[in-house]
């Protein structure tokens, strides 16, 4: 028999704040993370643009043997998963007596790799690069970091699915408790902001240039869209079964109920409409319920021309008779990337609880595509108990997750 799996914490360290209550302020004000960088333009960048965000100082809280294994994506998820291991009421006693789980979504770590390379290219000597060079480098340098200082002794994985990556290690540790196999998982999404991680984006012409206006930049089903703004930083949230959630005591925040993926086999980089429509299909259909119980969808859309019709193709296909709130908070943040699939649940759910819907920001001319959904541009107080969240990545790869309110 499947267990019914919950999320008992959140955390969250992203461009719209260092917490969840700074976040969630940022979502009902609708303010903008995204900002002018003069350094990329120094760099040779077509586009400056992108989310802001600081480094944290760990100092006060890790020793220095800790903090050199850690790039910085790995700290922006250390500090997110501090907080929602506080919410889920999880401390470091229990995790040490029982088999907790870390799946976490990353795709890169750029910044450590070239780093690494200017120093065997300029000194000579590979001894110079440092003790902490391979730890930082390596894909799954943010679970082998968190699970060693949590002490964590479950299941321990980086899932690597491009922008779909977050969204992708909710929904397989979801699978992992549904079967038996985990009590409880950590899990989340991490993307690294320097400029090193974004440039090859930059240079394929992905990025909005609307330099002269940074919040106004990002316009996800907009038609006069011309590309995304990177941003990124990290989010975390504690899914665990509903009887170890009621055994501890734990705060039980919301259920995930379903679970969506499929492939479209198609193009490395250009979505298609087929991928997205099944992925939505099978997480419905996993999770059992009526299109119109779904009181809100937060969509993956980017920004991008053909990324923002393809989805909203794929999203009116399904929805045919009903239109809840469609909206994309990347208006807000930037494309999060291997961060967004984690974050986004976030940011739903913090919508959720507080009874809003935040803006789909610069939302002023739809397309043919885009008008047949139901966008605000301005914030929505609403009350809904269940929202879709929709993430896809390079190669194809396509995530949804369905989340009711408890």
């Amino acid at each position: 028999m499947e267990r019914k799996v919950v999320i008992t914490g959140m955390g969250i360290y992203s461009c719209l704040g260092k917490n969840l209550d700074e976040v969630r302020d940022a979502l009902y004000h609708a303010r903008s993370g995204i900002v002018f960088d003069p350094v990329r333009k120094e760099m040779g960048f077509r586009s400056a643009l992108t989310a802001s965000i600081e480094v944290p100082d760990l100092k006060k809280v890790l020793t220095r043997n800790e903090r050199t294994y850690m790039p910085e994506q790995a700290k922006y998820a250390y500090v997110a998963t501090c907080e929602a291991l506080s919410n889920a009421r999880l401390d470091l006693d229990y995790i040490e007596k029982h088999e907790i789980g870390i799946l976490y979504g990353n795709d890169s770590s750029t910044e450590p790799v070239v780093r690494s390379v200017d120093t065997m290219r300029e000194k000579k000597d590979t001894m110079l690069i440092g003790a902490g060079g391979i730890f930082q480098s390596m894909n799954s340098t943010v679970t082998m970091n968190l699970a060693c200082i949590f002490k964590l002794k479950g299941i321990n994985m980086t899932i690597s699915g491009a922008c779909a990556s977050g969204s992708h290690a909710i929904g397989l540790g979801t699978l992992l408790i549904r079967s038996g196999l985990q009590d409880c998982i950590i899990c989340g999404g991490a993307q690294e902001v320097n400029p090193f991680s974004v440039g090859s984006f930059d240079g394929i012409n992905a990025f909005s240039v609307r330099e002269a206006e940074p919040e106004k930049a990002s316009r996800p089903f907009d038609r006069d869209r011309d590309g995304l703004v990177p941003g990124g930083g990290a989010a975390t949230v504690v899914i665990e079964s509903y009887d170890s959630a009621i055994r501890r005591g734990a705060p039980i925040l919301a259920e995930i109920c379903g679970y969506g993926f499929s492939s479209n086999g198609d193009h490395i980089s250009v979505p298609n409409v087929d991928g997205p429509s099944r992925s939505l299909r099978m997480a419905i259909r996993d999770a059992g319920i009526d299109l119109r119980e779904i009181g809100y969808i937060n969509a993956h859309a980017t920004s991008t021309p053909l990324g923002d019709r393809n989805e909203a193709k794929a999203i009116s296909t399904i929805f045919t008779d009903y239109s809840p709130e469609v909206t994309s908070t990347k208006s807000q943040t930037g494309h999060e990337m291997w961060m967004a699939g984690a974050s986004e649940v976030v940011y739903s759910m913090l919508m959720m609880k507080h009874g809003f819907i935040a803006p789909n920001l610069n939302f002023e001319n739809p397309d043919e595509d885009s008008m047949l959904l139901n966008i605000p541009a301005v914030r929505i107080d609403k009350h809904f108990d269940m929202f879709l969240s929709n993430s896809f990545g390079f190669g194809g790869t396509n995530s949804t997750l369905i989340i009711k309110n408890i």
